[in-house]
């Protein structure tokens, strides 16, 4: 090819099921040794919780790493709790050292999971501090660097978090790549290639790979976006490919449960992790991300953790086929 782009990584309901997610939502969790009720959020305006733009500029080189951003992404690693939603389960999470993918691996392991987490290597320093939580929560942490590109890594992947988890019932495929460009002409078949083959390509491969070794019971979780419904002008390759993970979902859900897996997706809004600083979004629009959503600010990994564990846990036995928007407001679909 002409140019090479850098290697890849990562990037509800319809309406949130009142009565079951909030409800599990508002259940005092336990603190992380078990021992007594964990303090509760405090009431507040969301709007008001995190930053609002403007906000400064900033860029890394592709892939980046979340422990250079500023302000760093919330992940979760001060206020997530666990309740045992999730013990003794075996999961591996693409994307896993930043981001979305960071803070789903977070909570799983308060959840009281082990949990297998694939990165690249540049990203070594948040994959490895990522480690360090769950081993604190008490949890197995397997880290597997590699490009998800290469289908020949794929089948690596699950095949090595199989044998050090010792098995895998959880999946999320979280992993993606995503440049901004203005116009059409811009992108490149390079950008096209590397754009399709991390957010598509690899969730075909890792799940093919995956499905003989999940039993009955298990959960797929992937990462789509709102971009899969309303599709931003500036990332057109990119919101392509959501709306391919969001039939991919749509499509499996119903192809697996007969083998007693589940499978679901969630559709984040704009969230503030490292693919927005490493070439996701234009100048003006990492300055303004997040202002045209109702809640007037970017989200935060940490305001998605409870969705993964909700779509993993063992308790939501109905639950399939669904894509889960957490929009700020904007709405699903």
């Amino acid at each position: 090819m002409a140019e090479e782009f850098p290697t890849s990584r990562r990037d509800v309901f319809r309406g949130i099921a009142a009565a079951g997610l909030a409800g599990s939502l508002a259940t005092p969790a336990l603190a992380q040794d078990g021992s007594q009720p964990a303090t509760a959020p405090q009431l507040g305006n969301p709007q008001h919780r995190y930053p609002k733009p403007p906000f400064a500029m900033q860029s890394q080189p592709w892939p980046g790493l979340q422990s250079k951003m500023t302000p760093v992404p919330d992940c979760g690693e001060t206020s997530y709790r666990g309740s045992g939603r999730m013990a003794g389960r075996k999961a591996l999470i693409t994307g896993g050292d930043s981001g979305i993918g960071r803070a789903a691996a977070i909570a799983y392991a308060r959840e009281g999971a082990d949990v297998a987490v694939n990165y690249l290597p540049a990203e070594e320093p948040d994959a490895r501090d990522v480690a360090r939580y769950i081993r604190e929560a008490g949890r197995k942490a397997v880290l597997i660097p590699g490009d998800i590109r290469d289908e020949g890594f794929c089948s690596k992947l699950v095949a090595q978090a199989v044998r050090e988890l010792g098995g895998l019932d959880t999946l999320v495929n979280n992993a993606a790549f995503q440049h901004a460009q203005t116009s059409l002409l811009d992108i490149s078949t390079a950008q096209l290639d590397q754009t399709m083959k991390t957010n598509v390509y690899a969730l075909f491969w890792i799940t093919k790979a995956a499905l003989p070794h999940l039993p009955a019971g298990s959960a797929i979780v992937c990462t789509t976006s709102v971009n899969a419904q309303t599709p931003g002008e500036n990332i057109l390759d990119y919101a392509c490919t959501k709306g391919a993970i969001m039939i991919f979902v749509r499509g499996l859900a119903k192809q697996v449960i007969d083998k007693g897996i589940r499978v679901n997706g969630v559709a984040p809004g704009p969230f503030w992790t490292p693919l927005q600083v490493t070439g996701g979004q234009t100048a003006e629009g990492l300055k303004s991300f997040g202002k045209n959503t109702p809640m007037k600010r970017r989200g935060q990994p940490a305001e998605l953790a409870s969705v993964y564990v909700e779509l993993a846990a063992a308790g939501s036995t109905y639950t399939t086929g669904q894509i889960y928007g957490e929009t700020g407001g904007v709405g699903w679909p």
